[in-house]
């Protein structure tokens, strides 16, 4: 008899305790000073539930949040929005060199879910001129970064993920060396691109099978004022992938534009190129022989939607 009171009893809590946590939440404050719902975004995202099917915003409150922050592959429509992207900052100083982690474990913000915005963010790995050691590493696709600041040296960003989409929009980037590099697909559309050294603003790895890597449309290359020779690109994996369209170019930009990685082999299969370059580094009569020079059709023809698949 026992038992099967101690059954019914357990029936009923199944029946009457709500289908998930209450701690799930749609809208959550994150605010450093504890005037919020959590005061770090790893904590917050605990509140959000495992592939949901709507939106769940977090709101990041000003402040300096010294945190590693994994989103993982489990979580989709979030929309991360900082108060202020001068304010807001996430900041971790790994670096590749320490304790041998490697490169790709020096992210300060790594993302791997879906179908994610941030807006008014700094993103920053203040390691200094240690090394390779990355702010941003995403892994997840259909990802929208807005009015973003990412803050680095060497390798800045890492953009990975094969067959992934991203855009960048109104956002600004700086690094010395290969800052922005990595295989996914990633539309910057009025960016600033800002050199801190005499190095290579790319490295993609773009597959051989995927016909876009990266296109800057209508961004700003700009660099620190002893900054006088730095590259457009150099092809990390041999079927790099990198465009240029309407973008103005500092002098620090060189002649050439281009650099084949110490390997004349690249030269056959990497995919560079422009369009309406100007300013003082946009003159393209000197480029490297091997990068396109995109005609009025084909510039006419990369759009913002037919590089992401998104409208």
């Amino acid at each position: 008899m026992k038992t099967i009171k101690t059954l019914l009893t357990i029936l009923l809590m199944a029946v009457t305790l709500p289908a998930f946590p209450a701690q799930y939440m749609r809208d959550i404050t994150v605010a450093a000073d504890g005037s919020g719902d959590f005061k770090t975004i790893t904590e917050a995202l605990e509140a959000i539930r495992a592939y949901m099917d709507y939106r769940v915003t977090v709101n990041i409150k000003n402040g300096i949040y010294c945190e590693k922050v994994i989103i993982p592959s489990w979580l989709q429509n979030v929309d991360f929005i900082g108060e202020d992207a001068g304010k807001t900052i996430i900041r971790c100083n790994d670096y590749a060199a320490l304790n041998n982690m490697g490169t790709f474990r020096t992210y300060t913000v790594r993302v791997d879910g879906d179908d994610m915005t941030f807006r008014n963010l700094t993103i920053e790995n203040n390691a200094g001129r240690v090394g390779q050691a990355v702010a941003l590493h995403t892994e997840g696709s259909n990802l929208r970064f807005e009015n973003c600041r990412f803050l680095g040296n060497q390798d800045t960003m890492f953009i990975a993920g094969n067959g992934s989409t991203l855009e960048f929009i109104d956002c600004y980037v700086e690094g010395t060396t290969d800052f922005i590099f990595g295989p996914a697909t990633a539309w910057f559309e009025g960016c600033t691109i800002h050199s801190l050294a005499n190095s290579y603003i790319t490295a993609a790895s773009t597959p051989r099978e995927v016909e876009y890597g990266y296109v800057f449309n209508n961004c700003k290359l700009t660099a620190a004022p002893d900054v006088t020779k730095v590259y457009l690109g150099r092809p990390w994996r041999p079927y790099a992938a990198t465009l240029f369209i309407n973008c103005e170019m500092g002098p620090h930009i060189t002649a050439t534009g281009w650099d084949n990685w110490r390997d004349p082999a690249n030269e056959k299969t990497a995919r560079y190129g422009e369009y309406g370059s100007k300013g003082a580094g946009g003159d393209t009569s000197a480029r490297a022989g091997w990068a396109r020079r995109l005609s009025d059709k084909d510039a006419a023809a990369i759009t913002r939607e037919k590089v992401t698949g998104r409208p």
